[in-house]
């Protein structure tokens, strides 16, 4: 696979990022059918003024300064907050992301087991093996349970389908009506749609992009809508997450617990106290990500299109942030 448009060379790429190998972790390295694209970590780059286009991944606040001549900056996953937000990215350069079709299948994975895991209660069910303890909890129908789901984007669309396939009472805060809604799945729409979808809910499940909207939706007076005692699965990004509202909503009981992937600041500092708090449940990002494979293909795919002149496919809309 050749881009036809390339005839003085590849095309010069920098691989961007203060928290991740891209080159290791992704597998991004040039091979006999990958010579018309050459990916450079930083310290790898001879001239920068050849680099034409940067692949990131939380890059650092003086990642883009020695690069003169970018004309794309792509992102390995599917927010681009950190490079529509970035002071050193000029406001003129298209930003890519990477599409991966797997990634609403894991994230739906992981919504599904953060819900079964609190609503079953096999934190309880683990401590009882560890004490070689036969008892049996009490369980009550799925139904029982309203989840609300904030977003319905690929991401929430996937989560909805798999949380309600488990019998849960679904409701979904959406933009606009769904093109295909799913049956037995209640949708809320408009400015209010949010505040909707909360009301009453033993368990909400965030899946927005960030937005200038959506910064700090996730505060006090959203977890007063929830039912008392309600669980928060947290897998949109950290700026949505108003952390004085949640913690109060923590200590007066409101909230029960939550299920944290995604943090204002990552990696999650050693000292931060979010990690000795029994009433969490944290991961490091993981809910969902880019297969190595198709980061490849798409990284692969931008910087031909670049080179090309053609257009780029997997550009974002800065005015929508995603």
């Amino acid at each position: 696979m050749t881009n036809s448009g390339t005839t003085s060379g590849p095309i010069h790429g920098v691989l961007l990022s203060d928290t991740l190998d891209l080159k290791g972790f992704y597998k991004l390295e040039v091979t006999d059918e990958t010579k018309d694209v050459l990916l450079l970590n930083p310290d790898e780059v001879i001239d920068p003024s050849a680099i034409r286009f940067a692949v990131c991944w939380l890059p650092g606040q003086e990642a883009f300064a020695p690069y003169p001549n970018l004309e794309m900056a792509m992102s390995i996953g599917a927010g681009v907050e950190d490079l529509l937000d970035h002071p050193g990215l000029a406001k003129h350069i298209p930003i890519c992301r990477v599409r991966d079709p797997h990634q609403a299948a894991l994230m739906a994975g992981y919504a599904v087991h953060e819900v079964l895991h609190v609503e079953r209660d096999f934190e309880q069910i683990l401590r009882h093996q560890e004490a070689a303890a036969w008892r049996p909890l009490p369980m009550r129908a799925p139904e029982d349970l309203k989840v609300a789901i904030l977003g319905h984007g690929t991401m929430g669309a996937a989560v909805a389908r798999g949380v309600a396939a488990q019998g849960f009472s679904v409701t979904v805060a959406c933009r606009r009506p769904p093109a295909a809604p799913l049956e037995g799945v209640t949708y809320t729409t408009g400015e209010d749609a949010i505040c909707q979808a909360v009301t009453g809910a033993g368990m909400v499940i965030n899946v927005l992009p960030l937005t200038p909207v959506t910064r700090n939706i996730l505060n006090k007076d959203l977890f007063d809508r929830l039912s008392k005692g309600a669980w928060l699965v947290q897998i949109g990004r950290g700026e949505h997450l108003q952390e004085d509202d949640f913690l109060a909503a923590l200590e007066s009981g409101q909230l029960k617990g939550a299920s944290l992937d995604v943090f204002r600041q990552e990696p999650l500092p050693a000292d931060h106290p979010f990690w000795a708090d029994k009433r969490l449940r944290i991961t490091p990002h993981i809910a969902s990500d880019s297969t190595p494979r198709i980061v490849v293909e798409q990284v692969l795919r931008s910087a031909r299109e670049l080179a090309a002149g053609t257009p780029l496919s997997l550009s974002i809309d800065p005015t929508q942030g995603y």
